[in-house]
């Protein structure tokens, strides 16, 4: 057994005494993946592509939605062929599957009962074609990351959810989603130029293929056949055919593209119009090619506030006539609950029950057409009735990048930030519908009076210049009058909106399971009639997606329902949309932050000590609390700001033991000695590796990691640098510009092994001194820490002592805080500048609000960088921006600094958080080899002179990931500048 051993049973979370949950995984399940099933795809596909734990299948059964399904199985396929082979399977096996990707759909369709696929991992992949005017992407790519690439060639992607950091381009054309300016022009239906998909007997379609018809002809000719009578038929209806166009003039994804029959004059152009908006029920999207659109980079915004939703309805065609690209409509309710959203005025909380608000915004290729959108909207603005907080009409637009960021930010929380203020224990709703443009202002009133006959509150939002609202509705599922009453809200809801308005139930977010007993209400029983028919061709079997799109229970949309258990405070408010798993360096490799909190949702569903508790419980260490890097990414990445790292640093706090803390509180006291020792251990590891090999100090730490546990002793790699020298530079404290604190880490690891020249600390004292800013190093820094080591791992007693002490010296070295306290290790800065502070006395909170902490890379940019003449560069740079410079608002910084020292400075558009996460790296190596993969692949796919980064343990971990050598973008800057 090792010594320190974490305590059984911390991790059960919640009162022993809880009642079950009716919605809870049952105890069949414990097990997981039934064997003969699992053994059977496991033949089909290989080790490794099968995932079928309890705690695999649980952590897949959530998304953005209300609905939870628990499937029997979930599989990984890496390629078509994989995919063709688990189509046929379920073919001969008579199962159902259901393809997955970013799960943020939001109302179900990333959910199966039986087999799950998921085609995010290893589905990126971006390729720009014809100097950008059109895109090749693979399914599993952000819309985000498509359009960074495309950034570069001053284009864009049509389509623009909001969700688009999370969301991928799979989703986006299967779903037909379109966003803030899309409309009915710019959406994937519009905007595709081919695609490739893989139909449900695994035939493979290329649209763009000269022959492809011929070939899909010989393959599937009962299918040609079937969709050519449909065509007929459908043309043959003139009444019909007029209804299809009409449908279409305004924002619709409910049921399928009958359109496609109109549109397109052979079968496959007839396919590649219904894949689009399909929702996976026709079959699986393996590639796209997308027409681009321009970026227009002048950009103007104004947030108005009107006194009531109608009256911000009213004025949105006059804004659309002066040629706004996006007006965005929010109500009160939703103003009010983005103040959770970091960066909104606290203020808004006080707004008025009944305003809303217009984010209004004016995109041009220059000044001068932006110039002119202005002067058109200063018109509206003259005649509207606004209110605070808009200070007047002349300043009300705005070109500031950073204050349209923010408008856009509190916009794009909408599902979010309402959902996080719901009712404890209650699930949220989330609809869209569209109207006639020109009609919006009398659908948000009915829609607020039908809200009130029905006893909700509900938040609304939405894309006002094309009609279309989004409202939420939070609701108990597990009371049935709750249910009753929400079902009766919806069946209003839906005739209001046919009847009244001839609009459509979806406008964006695809049928789903929630609208899907609505379909013929909407499109009558000829055209419904039509969808199913065209189901039966292409998928005769019901393969994929049953029950998604097409329904005939009326009562299908309330089964399903999940409830939300309360769990820990710092993430209760999640509600699983799913915007932090792309920045996640454990997505690839155990689980993500929403995962992480929808394993705790189903332990607290369970009865303590229930089978299923148990081996959710049993995996929840190594799965969620080792495997996290604690990074704080997912907290820039969510928009209410949760941070489940922190709740896995306040889980592993749990589960240490009395002696585990007592230990980690005596190296705290005695870190100058813990310090040297580590020092002197690095450099015998590298001697004894250089005699005899790298096998020797790995077998070392190797047989320590079992004697002690693998979670706390670090594993050898080759990556590390060799020891830092014992001596830091002299410096002097008269006429210093301020103090230099070099990181325990940079005291303890030197520089990459080949290294010629100063080491870090020789590098900043030298380049403060060629600027004329010297610094100070005082004498006494070895033995303290920013007491991350600490309070990253969870240890309580041990960051208390160190934060204190740190604090303390770094306000004496700093003169009370008159000098700033200048970091070399950007983790470091973000640790002292705010992760101490819990951690600290009442009076040592006092002295640190007196502090300055800078980070090294921030300092020589502002303070540095314009008094230093360069005098060489490299020609080209890569650089690894770090996570707690991202935290820190500061990476732009990182690349401002290479940008002097190179000609040409590269962020690889897959950069994100190494997972190295200070010795986590060390401590599970496969976190970090996850995390960088594909960073790794951009990285090493061609030649640069320089590898940057601002951190020693990201530099290593960036080394180990890619062979190359990594090192801190201060030492380029000095030998850039060195005489």
């Amino acid at each position: 057994m090792p010594l320190l051993e974490p305590k059984p049973d911390a991790l059960r979370p919640g009162d022993p005494t809880r009642t079950p949950s009716p919605d809870r995984v049952p105890d069949l399940l414990a097990h997981g993946t039934p064997s003969r099933l699992r053994h059977e795809l496991t033949a089909v596909l290989g080790p490794g592509k099968v995932l079928s734990r309890a705690a695999d299948l649980v952590r897949y059964a959530s998304d953005a939605s209300p609905y939870r399904f628990v499937p029997q199985v979930v599989v990984v396929p890496e390629d078509i062929d994989d995919v063709s082979a688990i189509l046929s399977f379920a073919h001969g096996k008579g199962r159902e599957l259901v393809f997955r990707a970013a799960g943020t759909s939001l109302n179900g369709q990333a959910q199966g009962e039986d087999i799950l696929v998921d085609v995010r991992r290893h589905w990126e992949g971006v390729e720009v074609l014809d100097g950008g005017a059109r895109v090749r992407v693979r399914p599993g790519t952000t819309v985000a990351r498509v359009n960074a690439v495309l950034a570069r060639y001053g284009r864009v992607l049509g389509p623009d959810p909001a969700s688009a950091a999370a969301c991928t381009v799979g989703g986006v054309v299967a779903n037909n989603a379109s966003g803030m300016t899309a409309g009915t022009t710019r959406n994937a239906y519009r905007t595709l130029a081919s695609l490739t998909f893989v139909l449900p007997t695994g035939t493979v379609v290329d649209t763009a293929d000269p022959a492809a018809d011929e070939e899909l002809a010989r393959a599937e000719p009962k299918l040609c056949e079937a969709l050519l009578d449909l065509k007929a038929e459908i043309e043959a209806d003139r009444e019909l055919t007029a209804r299809i166009r009409a449908k279409y003039r305004i924002k619709n994804t409910n049921g399928y593209r009958l359109d496609a029959f109109l549109d397109g004059a052979t079968p496959v152009e007839i396919l590649r119009g219904l894949m689009v908006g399909s929702q996976g029920t026709f079959g699986f999207i393996a590639e796209t090619v997308f027409d681009t659109l321009p970026l227009d980079r002048s950009v103007s915004s104004a947030l108005l506030f009107f006194p009531s939703l109608p009256a911000a309805a009213a004025a949105v065609d006059r804004f659309t006539e002066a040629g706004a690209l996006a007006v965005e409509l929010m109500d009160g309710n939703t103003l009010r609950a983005s103040v959770s959203v970091p960066g909104v005025p606290a203020d808004w909380a006080e707004l008025p029950r009944d305003c809303a608000a217009l984010l209004v915004e004016f995109r041009a290729p220059d000044a001068a057409a932006l110039e002119a959108h202005e002067w058109a909207a200063r018109e509206v603005l003259d005649e509207l009735d606004l209110i605070a907080p808009v200070p007047s009409v002349t300043n009300a637009f705005t070109r500031a990048p950073g204050t349209i960021a923010g408008y856009w930010k509190a916009r794009k929380a909408f599902v979010t930030a309402v959902g996080g203020s719901r009712p404890a224990g209650t699930t949220l709703i989330t609809e869209d519908f569209a109207v006639p443009p020109a009609r919006l202002a009398e659908a948000c009133a009915a829609l607020l009076d039908l809200q009130a006959e029905h006893g909700f509150d509900a938040a609304v939002a939405g894309h006002a210049a094309h009609g279309n609202l989004h409202f939420l509705l939070a609701f108990d599922p597990a009371n049935p009058a709750d249910v009753d009453r929400y079902a009766a809200f919806m069946d209003a809801f839906c005739r209001m909106t046919v009847e009244r308005f001839d609009g459509s139930l979806k406008a964006e977010h695809g049928t789903g399971r929630n609208i899907a007993p609505y379909l013929e209400l909407e499109w009558g029983p000829r055209a419904t009639e039509l969808m199913w028919r065209t189901k039966q061709a292409v998928d005769p079997d019901g393969v994929l997606a049953p029950r998604i799109v097409l329904d005939r229970d009326p009562r299908a949309h309330l089964r399903g329902l999940k409830s939300v258990p309360a769990v820990e405070p710092l993430a209760d408010a999640c509600i699983e949309c799913g915007f932090c798993e792309p920045v996640c360096p454990s997505r690839d490799l155990t689980t993500t932050p929403r995962q992480r909190i929808a394993l705790r949702r189903e332990m607290v569903r369970q009865a303590h000590g229930s089978a299923v508790e148990d081996v959710l419980v049993e995996a929840y260490g190594y799965d969620a609390v080792d495997t996290c890097a604690g990074d704080g990414a997912c907290a820039v990445a969510c928009p209410v700001g949760i941070d489940t790292g922190a709740l896995m640093k306040r889980l592993r706090n749990l589960r240490h033991s009395p002696r585990e803390e007592r230990a980690a509180a005596l190296t705290a006291h005695n870190f100058p000695v813990v310090e040297r020792a580590a020092r002197l251990a690095v450099g015998v590891a590298h001697r004894a590796a250089a005699v005899a090999g790298e096998r020797v100090p790995g077998a070392v730490t190797g047989a320590l990691r079992r004697a002690v546990r693998p979670d706390l002793v670090p594993e050898w790699l080759p990556a590390l640098p060799r020891a830092a020298a014992g001596a830091l530079p002299r410096t002097e404290r008269t006429g210093a510009a301020a103090v230099y604190y070099p990181s325990c880490v940079n005291r303890i690891f030197g520089e990459p092994a080949g290294h010629r020249g100063p080491s870090l600390p020789q590098a900043v004292v030298e380049l403060a001194r060629r600027a004329g800013r010297p610094v100070w190093l005082p004498g006494d820094v070895g033995g303290t820490c920013c007491a991350t080591i600490w309070h990253s791992k969870g240890y309580d007693r041990g960051a208390y002592v160190m934060a204190n002490r740190i604090v303390e010296a770094a306000w004496g070295w700093t003169a009370g805080g008159r000098l700033p306290l200048v970091v070399d290790a950007s983790s470091c800065a973000l640790g002292l500048a705010r992760e101490v502070v819990p951690y600290l006395s009442e009076a040592n909170r006092e002295l640190h609000r007196e502090l300055t902490v800078v980070d090294s890379v921030v300092w020589a940019a502002e303070t540095l960088l314009p008094r230093l003449t360069v005098r060489r560069r490299v020609s080209s740079a890569v650089v690894h921006p770090t996570c707690a410079m991202q935290l820190l608002g500061d990476g732009d910084r990182l690349v401002e600094v290479a940008s002097a020292c190179a000609e040409e400075v590269v962020v690889p558009d897959a950069a994100g958080c190494c997972g190295f996460a200070g010795d986590r790296g060390l401590l599970h190596r496969e976190l970090t080899e996850a995390a960088t993969a594909r960073e790794a692949v951009e990285v090493t796919a061609r030649t640069f002179d320089a590898h940057l980064s601002a951190n020693r343990m990201c530099e290593v971990g960036m080394e180990h990931a890619t062979g190359r050598r990594y090192r801190s973008v201060l030492l380029e800057l000095e030998r850039a500048t060195r005489p």
